[in-house]
């Protein structure tokens, strides 16, 4: 085995644990989310040290575009604040889904590249 075939498979290696790495960061991130949107709609005690971590972090990564109280969409109705952490909150653990599984594509070596 060359010296290039080496680098080559280590290179591979390495961009497949990143890609992976990648995937595991925005689901975790979407798990929050949704999580977080669950515990509005369930009317969580927010006294709980578990349950405030959770909406502090969701709120975090909501990034603001999809912020529970000024995101994309916003109810004023019966049930707004429910309606809005589940709207918004769900849209943004999609586009947390959605972009990891598009980074992941990128970074991890195609399968014509592993098998050289």
């Amino acid at each position: 085995m060359s010296h290039a075939t080496s680098t080559l498979g280590s290179v591979n290696r390495v961009r497949a644990v990143l890609a992976h790495v990648v995937w595991v960061v925005c689901s975790i991130a979407a798990l929050f989310l949704a999580l977080g949107a669950l515990f509005i709609a369930f009317k969580a005690n927010t006294d709980n040290a578990l349950v405030k971590f959770v909406l502090d972090v969701a709120d975090t990564l909501d990034l603001g575009v999809f912020d529970r109280d000024d995101g994309v969409k916003q109810w004023t109705s019966a049930n707004a604040e429910t309606k809005n952490a589940l709207f918004n909150w769900g849209l943004a653990a999609l586009v947390w889904l959605i972009a990891g599984r598009v980074l992941d594509r990128l970074i991890r070596p195609s399968a014509s590249a592993t098998t050289r």
